[in-house]
């Protein structure tokens, strides 16, 4: 759902539905336990709105990048392919990238190739956590003798296995020995299948095969000096649980309008730091999740009786809703401060009367004040960031008891109140995201000093004098 909502916020997620993507049937799934959609209780998510981005989609990964490609394209960005990186220097006020006989001078430079990151090794970057249990393939086959295969999934003394009409999955607890270390050819796989399943198995063709370990490391900073990376470059972990995308694709809209202010000038001095101490622990959560089902996968008796007692909570309400919560980011919180509970939590995709929702005004990547009291007018207050902050007014369908709210580019909310608030604060807070105020017309100044004044009489109401 983190997915489709930043799709939904960048404008892309009709395009993506057009293109294939479908609406998932179920909320997810740990260590191969199915979490039923129906029995997940939103109300546990007082700040999620039902809305376009509510449903987890399915697609494949060449679908999506078609559709980021077009709109790269789109924004006028060139993409080279098949240019390798060779070499780097962060010079401190910017970086010489080394391609073969290219070089190429940026003020930044993303490392976003993979968990074998090239960038990740020529910067120095630490990257630490544990090594592979097993190694694990998911393949298109054909079997010819496919009764000897239960269908569904498989817990074995040596892994496990799941089988389906054209498609097979196998672990195999071999200490990650064959990842990529040699070609999946048929005769390999057969061995493989046969050993974990315990069965004659024979496989007749071999179409494609993949596979992946349970490796786990995550770069100690995301951010060193010039050089900052995203996606599998700054983590990598098994496949289960399919949070990879979701990890990826949330770095990046974390990460893209902070350096997009950077390279701007906009930016505060400590906003790409920001990037580390904010997404760091997501990456560091992700490790955690998916060796909790590695745990479970295991050979052996103590890893089934774990996987029972999972298996009954999952099927509560309460179970499917906190395991949704994670596989869906819903319950991802950033530790932004503040008091009020939604900041730091995605922001909720407030409808409008007009009929447009809140993901519509974040599509050009600048931050949203939504002001839903036309008595306190907040948006005089946000004036002087006009460049960087679209102030956008109410009422809307359903206003959460809200008062009115700051949204950052990538939909987390940076503040918000429910009833009198102090515009010192909030003024602070856009301060703090979206650097120094630019200055506001005459007309916009009288109106924010008439604000500050009623504000002000809000929150410090005048008392008695003490005798």
């Amino acid at each position: 759902m983190a997915t489709a909502e930043a799709l939904h916020r960048r404008g892309l997620l009709d395009a993506l539905l057009a293109a294939g993507a479908v609406r998932a049937p179920q909320a997810g799934h740990f260590a191969g336990i199915a979490i039923d959609a129906t029995k997940v209780d939103r109300r546990a998510w007082p700040h999620h709105l039902p809305g376009p981005a509510d449903t987890p989609l399915a697609a494949d990964m060449a679908t999506i990048e078609a559709q980021l490609a077009a709109r790269a394209l789109a924004l006028g960005v060139e993409i080279r392919r098949g240019v390798a990186v060779t070499g780097l220097d962060d010079l401190g006020d910017e970086v010489v990238v080394h391609a073969g006989d290219v070089e190429l001078r940026a003020r930044w430079l993303v490392g976003c190739d993979g968990g074998r990151s090239t960038v990740r090794r020529l910067a120095g970057f630490e990257f630490v956590g544990t090594e592979p249990e097993f190694t694990a393939y998911s393949a298109l086959v054909d079997i010819a003798n496919p009764e000897v295969l239960q269908p569904g999934r498989h817990a074995t003394s040596t892994g496990f296995y799941m089988s389906q009409p054209g498609r097979i999955a196998v672990a195999d607890f071999d200490g990650g020995a064959y990842d990529r270390s040699l070609p999946v050819t048929r005769e390999h796989l057969q061995s493989v299948l046969r050993r974990v399943s315990a069965t004659d198995v024979t496989l007749s063709a071999l179409h494609l095969a993949t596979t992946f370990t349970d490796r786990a490391r995550v770069a100690s900073t995301y951010v060193r000096g010039r050089v900052l990376l995203a996606g599998d470059a700054a983590h990598v972990h098994s496949a289960l649980g399919g949070q990879g995308l979701n990890a990826g694709l949330g770095d990046a809209m974390n990460l893209g309008w902070k350096l997009a202010a950077a390279v701007r000038g906009t930016a505060p001095s400590d906003l790409l730091e920001t990037y580390d101490a904010e997404r760091r622990p997501v990456g560091q959560w992700l490790l955690d999740w998916t060796r909790a089902q590695v745990a479970l996968m295991r050979p052996g008796a103590p890893a089934r009786a774990i996987e029972g007692v999972v298996r009954d909570l999952a099927d509560t309400r309460d179970g499917a809703t906190v395991f949704a919560g994670q596989l869906w980011g819903v319950a991802q919180r950033y530790d932004l401060g503040g008091g009020h509970p939604l900041v730091g939590r995605s922001a909720p995709d407030l409808e409008f009367e007009d009929g447009s929702r809140l993901a519509a005004h974040l599509h050009e990547g600048r931050g949203v004040l939504v002001d839903l009291d036309a008595a306190r007018p907040w948006r005089h207050v946000m004036a002087p960031w006009g460049d960087r902050i679209r102030s956008v007014t109410g009422p809307v369908r359903d206003a959460r008891g809200l008062e009115a709210l700051l949204v950052r580019p990538d939909g987390v909310v940076a503040w918000a109140t429910d009833g009198p608030g102090v515009a010192g604060e909030l003024e602070a807070v856009a301060t703090q995201w979206f650097g120094a105020a630019t200055g506001a017309t005459s007309q916009e100044s009288r109106a924010r000093k008439r604000f500050h004044a009623y504000t002000c009489r809000i929150a410090r109401p005048s008392r008695p004098a003490v005798r």
